[in-house]
């Protein structure tokens, strides 16, 4: 008999006051999907940059766009790429009922770690992809400073 008396524990039956419970269910249930369903995003020029002891390569995928339509601005160490994407004009009388591809104008820039040396600057664009070859600007480097 002994066994089933039990020491009362005030605390232990005190339930957890939670309000906003039943709101974490709600938000996380609560789709904003169709809400926003007619808003599109601009795609992001996507790139990779690597680094050698003399320059920067860059190679940065803008598909669908004409050469003569990116520009490409090196200003110190500072690189900038942009790309326009025009709106091909067909005359068909049929009705778009979806569309999925982006025109207008896209831009990124970054900051590179060493200046560039805009007039040794080449770049390619193929397939998609401009290439870039950034030489380092000789003269300045940088130097690490010793804390005392």
């Amino acid at each position: 008999m002994a066994k089933n008396l039990t020491r009362f524990d005030p605390f232990n039956d005190i339930a957890r006051f939670e309000p906003f419970h039943a709101m974490e269910d709600w938000l996380r249930d609560f789709n904003l999907r169709p809400a926003l369903g007619d808003w599109t995003v601009e795609p992001r020029i996507r790139m990779d940059v690597e680094e050698s002891d003399k320059a920067y390569t860059v190679k940065a995928e803008i598909p669908g766009v004409k050469k003569e339509d990116i520009q490409v601005e090196v200003d110190g160490n500072v690189v900038s790429i942009s790309a326009e994407l025009k709106r091909e004009q067909d005359d068909k009388s049929g009705k778009t009922v979806r569309s999925e591809r982006y025109y207008g104008a896209q831009r990124r820039s970054f900051t590179l770690q060493h200046d560039i040396d805009a007039a040794k600057v080449e770049a390619r664009y193929a397939e998609g992809i401009l290439s870039l070859v950034l030489p380092k600007l000789e003269g300045k480097s940088s130097k690490q400073v010793a804390i005392n």
